[in-house]
This record gives C-alpha cells, sequence and structure tokens, in this order.
C-alpha cells in the first residue's frame, strides 16, 4: 500500500505562522487542488478548528463539496471569473462570493442573478501582471462602471493576484503601487471597496506592505510555498511504500531507462513501487533563473529515500513507477518501509492518512 501521511500538528504550526504573519487582515485558506492535495474537506475542518473561516477555490464542486460538508455560514470565495451559466447559477446557489475580471464576466453574472431575482456577491479582478485573468490596471473606468451597472450584484472585494520573479520579492513594490492605484480611484469616485486583498503565499510571508485587508494562503498551509530560511513553516506531506524487493547488481551494470546509470562496484538494491506518475520527485515552480535551475539538478542529484531509518540514494533517475535506490550499506528485506518527501498537491494512487 501507498501511504500519503499529513502531519497536523506541522499543518497547524503553518495554520499559526500564517496567522501570526496575517495580523488583522480577515485569511482566505485556498482550498483548490482537494485542499492542496490534504483533502478539501478534512482540511477545511482543521482550519475551522483553528479559527480560519474563509475559504477560496476554484471549482463550483469544491464549493459544493464544502456546503455538503456543513460549511453553510463560511464565506467561499470563487478565485476564477466565468461567463459559464451553469457555473455561474450553481454558485449563486451556493452562496459562493464570485469572481469578475471582465466586462463579459460581469454581465454574465449580473444576467444570472437577474434571472433569478437576487444579488449575488463579487469580488473585482485586477491584473498586475500575471496575465491570467482581470481588469488591467490602467483601466479603472472599467472597474468604476461596474458600481453603477451592475444592480444584481453587490461587489464586496477587490484584488489582485501577484508573483515575484527576483528571489527578494523586490519587483513586488511596483505591482503593488499599481493595485493601489486601482484602488485609490475606487475610493476617490465614493465607492466601497469592501475586502482588499493582493498577498498570497509568498508575499504574506515576505512583502508586509501586500498584506492589506485580506490575504490569501495556499502553498503556505503545507509549507511548500516559496521559501526564506527562518519563515517558520514546515513542510506537510510525506510517503510510505514497502520496498518491493533487494537485489545485487554487478559491477558495470546499468540502472533506469532514458539516462542509464552504470554502477561502479557491486551494488545492493531495493526497488520502490513509486514514481513520477505518483508524484514522486514532482515539485512546484520555484525561484527561476540559471542558479535556481542549478539547485534543483543539485538536489535532484542528492534524492534520497529512508529505509529502517538510514537514507539510501536514489540511482539514476525516478522511474514512472518504479524507483531504484542504493542499500549496500543498509540492512533492509522486502516489505520493509521507504519513507520520502511528497508533495500531497501532486500524488496520485495514495492512500491519505492523517497522523
Amino acid at each position: 500500500m501507498k501511504t500519503l501521511v499529513i502531519e497536523r500538528e506541522a499543518l497547524k504550526r503553518n495554520i499559526g505562522v500564517i496567522k501570526e504573519r496575517a495580523g488583522e487582515a480577515v485569511i482566505y485558506a485556498v482550498l483548490t487542488g482537494d485542499g492542496q492535495g490534504a483533502g478539501l474537506v478534512e482540511l477545511a475542518r482543521i482550519l475551522r478548528q483553528e479559527g480560519i473561516g474563509r475559504f477560496a477555490v476554484s471549482e463550483p464542486g469544491e464549493a459544493a463539496a464544502l456546503r455538503k460538508a456543513g460549511f453553510v455560514e463560511e464565506e467561499i470565495l470563487m478565485l476564477r471569473p466565468t461567463v459559464d451559466r451553469q457555473e455561474l447559477e450553481e454558485l449563486i446557489e451556493l452562496n459562493v462570493v464570485c469572481c469578475i475580471g471582465s466586462t463579459d464576466t460581469a454581465m454574465a453574472l449580473n444576467g444570472a442573478a437577474e434571472a433569478r431575482s437576487t444579488v449575488a456577491e463579487a469580488h473585482i479582478q485586477v491584473d498586475t501582471g500575471m496575465g491570467f485573468g482581470g481588469f488591467l490596471a490602467d483601466e479603472p473606468e472599467k472597474i468604476l462602471a461596474l458600481y453603477r451597472n451592475l444592480p444584481n450584484v453587490a461587489i464586496s472585494g477587490i484584488c489582485t493576484q501577484m508573483h515575484a520573479r527576483k528571489k527578494g520579492g523586490e519587483d513586488l513594490n511596483a505591482r503593488l503601487e499599481q493595485f493601489h492605484r486601482v484602488v485609490q480611484a475606487v475610493q476617490d469616485a465614493r465607492y466601497e471597496t469592501g475586502v482588499v486583498h493582493a498577498a498570497g503565499s509568498y508575499a504574506l510571508l515576505h512583502c508586509a506592505e501586500a498584506r492589506l485587508d485580506g490575504v490569501r494562503a495556499g502553498s503556505a498551509l503545507m509549507g511548500r510555498c516559496r521559501r526564506r530560511r527562518g519563515d517558520g513553516l514546515s513542510r506537510v506531506g510525506y510517503g510510505e511504500v514497502a520496498v518491493e524487493e533487494t537485489r545485487w547488481l554487478p559491477k558495470g551494470h546499468t540502472v533506469g531507462a532514458g539516462d542509464p546509470v552504470t554502477v561502479r562496484r557491486p551494488t545492493r538494491v531495493a526497488v520502490l513501487p513509486v514514481g513520477y506518475q505518483n508524484g514522486f520527485g514532482v515539485a512546484r515552480a520555484g525561484t527561476v533563473g540559471f542558479w535556481a535551475l542549478v539547485r534543483r539538478w543539485l538536489a535532484g542529484r542528492r534524492r534520497t529515500v529512508r529505509i529502517n531509518g538510514q537514507k539510501a540514494p536514489i540511482i539514476g533517475a525516478i522511474g514512472a513507477i518504479e524507483t531504484i535506490v542504493d542499500v549496500t550499506d543498509i540492512k533492509c528485506s522486502a516489505g520493509d518501509l521507504a519513507v520520502f518527501d511528497l508533495d500531497p498537491l501532486y500524488a496520485k494512487g495514495f492512500t491519505r492518512e492523517y497522523r
């Protein structure tokens, strides 16, 4: 059996760090990807126990699962704008705060709400450089028109997504300034902005100026956002599989496919029934640039698993469904557990277990 282990205490520590960094800002826990891979409902329950009751999702089905699980009063924010009438009707029925990123999505939401003789709640999305969606920062007149022309939409917030390409996040300030200009234009027109939020996980941890009325924490919950030393987070999630078999390979034998490695001595190997198709070795995008690629390459060459409490280096590349590790100096046999780091977001074929 393949087991994905979610450590409760590590998760709770991360939630504590997020709450401390957020200060007075409200926290939207981003539960996309089946709760960052930790289980949508299971993670939401722990968050509620820890005092976080606002959630963000990207699919109507995620919102429906939360409501069905008893999260009736909690605010749920849809992160993705949509013009799909069926999706909009479902979101309105579920009392989800929708997202408006264009005139088209605004009119679609207003029309869906009007057809149901109700008022839908929504946040306005501003594009400050990521390009996934939202009004451009230099077209505030289109945003102001929303406040005047959507009788069936109550605008309760305005947000943006920011990314930092530079290691220290220095370029966040310029993007934040763009967003501030849009917010100021709304305020100058004497409209209520509602909750103003810009910070995702990275900005929440490393850019105090971005922690406005609200923050969004997703990858930080798992400790798998872009990190800095001393940020207080812990990586959450590891995998367990039983060793499939052990065998001796003679000196000069090749291991792996695609780019085989030749062993330089008689080597005892263990075969693990896990590979990249299960998410083993798959990592989220992090820092960019040449040296980031070098660091990832070096990390791949040093990759190990633990068997009976000892490090066993991986030989060659991680396979699609199997991985080979060097156990020449380790006492182990078939059936012993191998333990390894595993990002819950990419884990496939595992039984999830909270411990």
